[in-house]
Parts: structure tokens; sequence; C-alpha cells
């Protein structure tokens, strides 16, 4: 075989693994059902929405099942209708009163559940949910979810972050929230909050449920670690090409 035909064939071969092996980091961090977007400021109110994908190839996702937290109960939540699906609020007894600035909070949403729609494979849905006011004293939200395929499997996205950073096999939607911004100072675009008038406002709508309801740093340590290892692969490839190249022939 002549060296130009044996540098098109392992090329051909390190062309094939590159693309496998990036496609195998892409897709776990696609597949997660996240909030979206995944911060917002401490205190205030906020329009988030669940993004959920099919990660299915051979069924459609029918139920979509969003516990909230009932340790840092949100006093506010109101829900943006989705053609198609139907959704249903469940208020419940919170375990203690919660001390808020609209006073003791005995009840809360504690879940929200849509359904009757579908998302097809390679589809994603998002379902929208305005809520607050966010606590002050935590610096995440925790959103287990449980996503419902037409087959009747349930996959429960409800794991918590590792202590070590990496991320779980199921990891529950996280809302991450930061120290709200000093007055007069720029509100980082990334964070579209809603303002407390306007969640008023909401909170008067029939839709409002009021009760007076990650991409993560493991996944850049993993696409950072494999783009070095595909780096690396390149550079033998080219290595093992010159040295090829320099032999003398038989």
């Amino acid at each position: 075989m002549s060296f130009v035909r044996r540098a098109a064939t392992v090329l051909a071969a390190t062309t094939a693994l590159t693309t496998a092996l990036t496609a195998a980091l892409a897709l776990p961090a696609l597949a997660h059902v996240t909030v979206q977007p995944g911060t917002a400021e401490q205190g205030g109110f906020t329009k988030v929405a669940f993004r959920v994908p099919n990660e299915r190839d051979n069924a459609s996702t029918t139920k979509v099942e969003v516990s909230f937290p009932t340790d840092h109960p949100l006093a506010f939540v109101s829900v943006k209708p989705v053609p198609g699906w139907k959704v249903k609020v469940t208020e419940g007894k919170l375990p203690a009163p919660v001390k808020t600035e609209y006073g003791d909070l005995e009840e809360a949403v504690t879940k929200v559940v849509w359904e009757g729609g579908k998302i097809n494979p390679g589809e994603f849905q998002e379902f929208e949910v305005s809520m607050g006011q966010l606590p002050k004293d935590v610096d995440s939200l925790m959103f287990p979810t449980k996503q419902t395929y037409s087959g009747g499997e349930v996959v429960d996205w409800s794991e918590a972050p590792k202590p070590d950073g990496t991320e779980p096999e199921h990891p529950a939607p996280l809302l991450k929230l930061v120290p709200a911004a000093e007055e007069g100072a720029a509100t980082p675009t990334a964070t579209p909050t809603a303002t407390a008038p306007a969640a008023a406002s909401a909170a008067a709508t029939p839709s409002v449920a009021p009760v007076a309801a990650a991409a993560s740093s493991s996944d850049g340590t993993a696409r950072l670690l494999g783009g070095a290892g595909l780096a690396a692969g390149v550079i033998g490839v080219v290595i093992g090409l010159l040295g090829l190249r320099r032999r003398p022939s038989a």
C-alpha cells in the first residue's frame, strides 16, 4: 500500500473516531431536563422555563411533573399556557410555617403537572413559570422532575449535585440564586428577572396560585478533557504519518 493510501486510511479512521467522541461528549448535556435561564436574583421574582428534551427515539414524552421546594416555598406561582397541554397546579400544606415578607406561609405550590400533549423524538418543549419571592438565604433551588413516555417509562430527574462537583446520572433541574444587584447597578442581561409589581399583577390573575410555591461545571470539565484527548489523538496521527513518510523504502 502506498504512503498516500495509508495516510488516507489513517485519516479517515481518525475522523470517524473524532466525530463519535464529539457526539458522545455533547449528547449527555442535551438530554437533561433543565431550568432556563439557570440563574436568578435572590429575593426577587423571575420567569423560568423548564426545558424538556425527548431522549428516546421510539417514544414520545406525554407528561411532565415538576415538584417545587417545600423547605424554601414560593408564595406566588403562575404558569403560561402551552398549546395542546393541560396543566394542573397543586397546593399543599407545608411541613412547618415559613416566615416571609407577606406573613407566615403555611401552604404553597408543591407540584405542577403538564400532560395531554406530546414531545416527539428529536424535539423539546419549554414550560414557562413565573414565581417568587425567591429566598435570600440559599444559593440554589432544586425542582425534581418526572418525565413520562408514551411507552410507560418514567425518568426521575431528582438527583442532587455530587459533593465532588461531578454530575449525577439524573440531575434535578437546578436554579442558581445570586445576590441581587445593588441599586443603580446594571442588571445582568443573562438573568431576566421580573419586577415585584409585575409579579404582584400576575398574582391577581386567575392562573396564579397565590398562597401568602444545570450547564454545570462538570459538563465544562468533561468537554475540556474530551477536547484534550482529541487533540492528543490528532497529534499522534500526524507524528505517525511523518514517521511513515521518513522510513526508507525496501
